[in-house]
């Protein structure tokens, strides 16, 4: 059996609701209309009987006759009947032995009886139900033509509400089932801030999230393809010469430095697709002291700082300082490049300073983007690795630059006790 579609499971809520809320409204109804008649007819017969007593016991019973469709009866103790106005109106001896000083009423088949002790014996005024029992007969009809007439209109509109409140996310369902990863472009409804507008607007939202990704995908695929189309003809001339000429020496050097550059350049890319899906680290405490001299001795650059401590991974955070100080050096060369390393607040700074020409002004916002290359070339990859190792530790690089003094600075939180 094939599931039930939401605007059916709300119909058939919205109509058991309404099909409850009817017979309900009607049946109070007509209990209401049923006793404010019964209640009015006990009044009557309850002042009347009170009336009647009261005569009987004043000694002015003559003065008494049954009018407005009252009738009047006496019995005696025994039970036995002393006036019957109507045959068909006698009360049973049990119903008589309920008979007390106080009027009380007693409900027979076809009639209502009023009965109270006398001193003449015990009275009883009766009244025919019959009226009554033809008006209920009345309303029972009324109320059943009206829930026949009502239940299908109201049904109606339930419908009708239904299919006007399923309307949106019928709409929003129907255009997500036609978006694919060939069709990304946002759900084109205007709705009022409610559920449904909010669900079609984190819709939309996921939808320009996977656009961007499908970009960046494209893009990335691009940029790596060109970045080793070029590598790759130089390698095939080399090793075309080298077919040529097999004691080509400078051919072969040239080859080797020219796989060597892609091999680079592939670890580049895979250290980068690691760091956008989230680095995996050994977290330990990290001397950045030591850290610092390590990475400046290996490129035989200067360096300054103090005893500083952080969480981090050592091994990623001296692969970002490699490629800093890296970058540095193509800049400028290893004489014209320091490494500082002081406290600012609770943070460590790590300073990776060049006297190179300089970074263009246009180039600044896209430096830490894959493929964006400085004066000094490079894959174009290493600062996006920096920047991604640095927010990995919850840190920052920022740069500042002019001709003649370039600055990274690598801000990263030190430890509790150090801060």
């Amino acid at each position: 059996m094939p599931p039930l579609s939401f605007r059916l499971r709300l119909f058939l809520s919205f109509a058991l609701l309404w099909l409850l809320f009817l017979v309900g409204a009607l049946y109070l109804a007509g209990r209401g209309v049923a006793g404010a008649l019964r209640g009015h007819l006990e009044a009557t017969l309850l002042e009347d009987a009170k009336k009647a007593a009261e005569a009987y016991r004043k000694g002015q019973a003559g003065t008494l006759l049954p009018t407005g469709g009252v009738y009047l009866h006496l019995y005696a103790e025994d039970g036995e009947a002393l006036v019957l106005t109507r045959a068909d109106h006698r009360l049973p001896e049990a119903a008589l032995r309920e008979a007390k000083e106080t009027p009380k009423v007693l409900w027979q088949k076809g009639f209502a009886a009023a009965l109270v002790r006398t001193p003449l014996g015990l009275l009883a005024l009766t009244q025919d139900t019959a009226p009554i029992d033809l008006a209920l007969a009345a309303l029972r009809r009324a109320l059943l033509e009206a829930f026949f007439l009502l239940f299908p209109l109201g049904t109606g509109l339930v419908y009708l509400t239904a299919r006007l409140a399923a309307r949106p996310l019928e709409e929003a369902a129907k255009a997500v089932a036609a978006r694919s990863p060939e069709r990304l472009d946002p759900i084109p409804l205007t709705l009022p801030q409610d559920e449904f507008g909010r669900m079609v607007e984190a819709v939309n939202a996921l939808l320009q999230a996977l656009k961007e990704a499908k970009e960046r995908e494209r893009a990335f695929l691009a940029e790596v393809s060109h970045e080793l189309r070029t590598p790759l003809t130089v390698l095939l001339g080399h090793l075309d010469r080298l077919r040529r000429n097999p004691q080509d020496l400078e051919a072969l050097a040239a080859a080797q430095r020219t796989a060597e550059r892609m091999r680079r350049l592939v670890e580049d890319l895979l250290a980068l697709a690691q760091g956008e899906a989230g680095f995996r680290f050994s977290p330990h405490i990290v001397d950045l002291e030591a850290l610092g001299k390590e990475a400046a001795r290996e490129y035989g650059v200067a360096f300054q700082g103090e005893a500083l401590e952080a969480l981090g991974d050592p091994d990623r955070l001296l692969q970002m300082l490699r490629n800093l100080i890296a970058n540095g050096v193509r800049a400028a060369g290893k004489e014209g490049v320091r490494v500082n390393l002081r406290r600012e607040g609770n943070h460590a700074l790590l300073e990776v300073e060049d006297s190179g020409p300089g970074i263009p002004q246009d180039l600044l916002p896209h430096l830490f983007q894959r493929f964006a290359r400085g004066p000094g070339g490079g894959t174009g990859l290493g600062l996006a690795i920096a920047q991604a190792i640095a927010k990995a530790h919850g840190g920052e690089i920022q740069v500042e630059s002019r001709p003649g003094r370039t600055v990274f600075r690598v801000r990263l939180p030190l430890l509790e006790e150090e801060a």
